[in-house]
């Protein structure tokens, strides 16, 4: 799927949802982490989610390549949805859902004005989002026009 090969989909950035993913278990532990005793038991919460990135059948990623935005599960990942970049109108913070304790939030891909993908539990969010949208810029339906914009005046020259 992912090679150096020239036209082939490249892999630009790829994330596992973060604490926020299991509230129940993400909130007890910011509870126990509040009091100065019991903030040691705070990472037994956490290290079930943890186990949950990498149970086979419950680990999920947020895969941004150079042609699509994918949501992937499993151990050997296998594409449960996807949008390609050339269909985002918009990505956005999802409003109320930014957690500042663990730095997550979700985020919504808008295309055709309406939310095609959620991705819930999203570390560092705002970082993500940008992401997309430089690589829905770089990659996507406008990069064609500027590559053949930028290689014309190269041409006329010869």
């Amino acid at each position: 799927m992912f090679d150096g090969r020239k036209g082939t989909e490249q892999l630009i950035r790829e994330t596992w949802p973060g604490a926020t993913d299991t509230p129940l278990l993400a909130g007890l532990a910011h509870l126990l982490m509040r009091t100065i005793v019991l903030a040691p038991l705070a990472w037994l919460p956490l290290a079930l989610g943890l186990g949950k990135k990498v149970m086979p059948f419950l680990a999920k990623r947020y895969t941004l390549t150079n042609r699509r935005i994918m949501i992937r599960h499993g151990l050997n990942p296998s594409v449960a949805k996807e949008v390609a970049l050339a269909d985002i109108d918009d990505v956005v913070l999802e409003d109320g859902t930014y957690n500042a304790f663990y730095h997550t939030g979700h985020l919504d891909v808008i295309v055709k004005g309406q939310v095609a993908m959620k991705l819930h539990a999203v570390p560092e969010p705002e970082a993500f989002r940008r992401a997309i949208l430089l690589t829905k810029d770089s990659w996507g339906t406008g990069a064609a026009a500027v590559y053949s914009m930028a290689a014309a005046p190269a041409q006329a020259a010869t």
